[in-house]
């Protein structure tokens, strides 16, 4: 089944994508900063707005706001392309490269995330914050923390003003808090 992405309409996207066979690859701290460092990357070079994120062992979930002439597949696809090129030229372990061995068109190569991505058009500013909030709280539903600001790989740090955030959101005005 082809997947279809809605663009060209101004609206902010709920983005997944996830890391090849769902494999726990973001555990390493060093991997999740050459991610944030993309995601920042992928913002200034699309003129892509951040409105919530959060790094999980196996997939990412984002919240923006594409420029409206903007290609989602391809802007995903370049910060995955990024991303994966950072980290794989970090890996030294033989038997995690293996893992990551794949063949496609009779060539062998290493993947690192899945190749496609999961968007869903948010119709309503409940709905951004809705899904933003979601980012938050999926560490916590996960069991990895006890509270979101407990999260280091996530927006919930920018949004109520901790000093060591890693990544700034794209919201207008003051930090609108979303609300839980």
């Amino acid at each position: 089944m082809k997947l279809h992405h809605y663009d060209h309409d101004g609206r902010a996207r709920f983005v997944t994508f996830c890391t090849h066979k769902k494999l726990q690859l973001l555990t390493n701290n060093c991997f999740r900063k050459k991610v944030t460092e993309s995601i920042d990357w992928a913002r200034h070079e699309f003129g892509l707005k951040l409105l919530g994120y959060v790094i999980m062992p196996e997939h990412i979930h984002m919240v923006i706001v594409p420029k409206e002439e903007s290609r989602l597949g391809q802007i995903i696809g370049e910060l995955k392309r990024l991303s994966a090129k950072k980290i794989l030229a970090e890996i030294k372990n033989d038997s995690l490269l293996g893992k990551l061995s794949v063949e496609r068109d009779g060539v062998k190569r290493l993947a690192f995330w899945q190749r496609r991505c999961y968007d869903h058009n948010c119709r309503s500013d409940e709905f951004v914050w809705q899904k933003v909030n979601y980012c938050h709280y999926n560490p916590v539903k996960r069991g990895l923390v006890r509270s979101p600001e407990k999260w280091e790989w996530s927006s919930y740090r920018w949004y109520y003003g901790y000093p060591n955030a890693l990544l700034e959101m794209d919201v207008a005005g003051e930090r609108s808090k979303p609300t839980c």
